[in-house]
């Protein structure tokens, strides 16, 4: 752990610019994990049970008598269950959660009744037990009974918008440039953020949410790449897995939030407003030298260049006309123009075998990723005890996974340290079957193993991505990648409801999954220490085992440029490994 410590404060005091720029971006983050998981809290659904027509005189629920509804909430056990009120008008009626029964004979208050019922529809509204929320979505407009699959769906939905901006906004930020996204995707955040508080009705906020969900996944694609291409292969590993950490704070603030604010609208507020201050400074953030040399901007690249090395003190900063000197004397340079000004797409993530076989394993990786994370993380809500406290465990268990991740990647490298953990959580989700139900202690500890393991390779998967790709499709192939995880999470909520049909079905399909996915990234190139590719015929050589005549063979150029670019903070520690 200390070198990989000493490491980040090598990067933090040798790369100010490549810090500063870092640290802007992955505090936004933490505004995707308040956003992802708002909705735990924001659209809870409480006891509650039919309004009566009327001013009531007394309550029963059980051999429990007393004068105020609110008293018998502390004593609700099941949905099941049913209060018997009087009235003042001397009516008897028994409330139960989506029908309520006037009895038409017998004064006597009791709870067992053997008489005439008159069974009626909640037309008087529900009550609700506001003892822990004082107001949520669910509450405000009534989502229970007949209505309760709109609530059902109010994060399958968000994950919906999550998928859809992941696949636009990584093919926006190609185009356009990642600069330019993250201005817009940053703002959206608090925009949307604070809209969602204010919305009038269960569709409006849904739809808004849905555009909140759109901006928040553009924004964590883009900030991904964006960082991995400003920061030089020396502390690439950290800096991009721990975006992944500061989202894991996102989560553990909104146990915090959630624990303090107990009115939805006013708790959205709150997590809305730690956007403002990435807000107010985004637009300092200069766009990545990769992405500009890619569109031949190369006077833009050579000032975001000379401002790296005013912020770093190089004294001898690279010039990008040396860099590109070559290039532009190569006859077969016009080819590499036409590709360089071409529009790419999704269909280039299968220009051929390898990079097409690549994709394919990368998609199933972070769908399986995905799924995985989150039927663990259902799991673990459901332990008992303090809800709040166990979604802030849930967060919390993710800091030291990708600390673990970083250590394992750097050493071991990326392919050989995804192989392991993902047989390892298939392993783990075998072992779970195995153990007593009785013994909670050792399935909590289990469930907790089985996510930690598959959050390393989920977290690990961005990076790797990142790197597998070449500049003109990194944030198209990350975004696509992200695509799949999204459709993991909207499958693992179905994937749970299987245990009616089998209490394991949900781990033997993560576990199934897990194992296919270790199994195929062993034809996955590895990534570690090499440079990132600018071109597809660079990213599909770097999948092959080159003999040894090739190595005669010149790099292209414009990975050589990039390459030195990227290398291009490490100049003030000259030769030293």
């Amino acid at each position: 752990c200390i070198e990989g410590f000493s490491s980040v404060k090598s990067f933090l005091s040798l790369y100010r610019f490549q810090a500063c720029i870092y640290f802007a971006s992955v505090f936004q983050a933490m505004s995707c994990g308040i956003h992802y998981l708002a909705s735990v809290f924001m659209a809870v659904t409480p006891n509650f049970v039919c309004g009566f027509p009327g001013n009531v005189s007394s309550v029963l629920f059980h051999n429990s008598s007393t004068s105020s509804i609110e008293d018998i909430w502390t004593l609700w056990t099941s949905t099941e269950n049913y209060i018997v009120v009087q009235l003042e008008n001397r009516e008897i009626w028994e409330l139960g959660q989506c029908s309520r029964s006037k009895r038409e004979a017998g004064l006597d208050l009791a709870y067992e009744y053997e008489g005439n019922k008159s069974v009626f529809p909640c037309s008087d509204g529900f009550l609700y037990d506001d003892t822990k929320w004082k107001s949520t979505v669910v509450t405000q407009w009534d989502l229970v009974c007949d209505r309760e699959w709109l609530a059902k769906l109010i994060q399958p939905t968000f994950m919906l918008g999550v998928l859809v901006g992941a696949v636009i906004f990584g093919d926006i930020a190609d185009r356009l440039g990642r600069q330019r996204v993250i201005w817009f995707t940053s703002a959206g955040q608090f925009v949307f953020g604070i809209a969602v508080a204010f919305t009038f009705d269960y569709y409006s906020f849904v739809i808004v949410r849905f555009l909140l969900a759109m901006v928040s996944s553009g924004y964590l694609v883009v900030a991904f790449v964006y960082v991995t291409e400003f920061v030089g292969i020396k502390a690439r590993t950290w800096a991009s897995m721990h975006v992944h950490a500061f989202f894991a704070m996102g989560i553990m603030i909104v146990a915090l939030v959630g624990f303090l604010v107990r009115t939805w609208w006013v708790y959205q507020i709150f997590l809305s407003i730690a956007t403002l201050p990435f807000v107010l400074c985004c637009w300092m953030l200069p766009e990545t030298p990769f992405w500009l040399l890619s569109e031949e901007r190369y006077e833009d690249a050579q000032k975001v260049i000379d401002t790296m090395a005013r912020w770093n003190k190089v004294s001898t900063p690279c010039k990008v006309s040396e860099l590109c000197s070559v290039q532009q004397d190569d006859p077969a340079s016009g080819d590499n123009d036409t590709s360089s000004t071409k529009k790419h797409n999704i269909l280039d993530l299968f220009c051929n075998w390898q990079i097409a076989r690549r994709t394919i394993t990368v998609w199933l990786i972070w769908f399986t990723g995905s799924l995985g994370y989150y039927v663990f993380s259902l799991s673990s809500v459901s332990l008992g005890g303090n809800e709040y406290l166990n979604l802030f465990l849930i967060g919390a268990v993710e800091l030291p996974c990708y600390i673990i991740a970083c250590l394992a990647m750097d050493k071991l490298g990326r392919r050989n340290t995804l192989i392991p953990f993902l047989i390892l959580s298939a392993l783990i989700c075998v072992l779970i079957m195995f153990i007593p139900q009785d013994f909670n202690i050792l399935i909590i500890l289990a469930n907790m193993a089985g996510k930690f393991s598959i959050g390393v390779a989920f977290g690990l998967i961005y990076l790797y991505t990142a790197e597998l790709y070449p500049t003109i499709v990194r944030s198209l192939a990350v975004g696509s990648g992200s695509m799949m995880c999204r459709v993991g999470s909207v499958v693992a909520p179905f994937c749970v409801y299987l245990r009616s049909v089998w209490i394991f079905m949900p781990l033997l399909l993560v576990g199934i999954m897990a194992l296919l996915s270790g199994i195929l990234t062993i034809m996955l190139p590895e990534t570690l220490g090499k440079p990132l590719t600018n071109t597809l015929v660079e990213a599909t050589e770097m999948g092959r085992k080159k003999k040894s005549s090739s190595e005669k063979t010149p790099p292209a150029h414009s990975g050589a440029a990039l390459e030195k670019i990227e290398m291009f903070g490490q100049e003030r520690v000259g030769t030293d490994k």
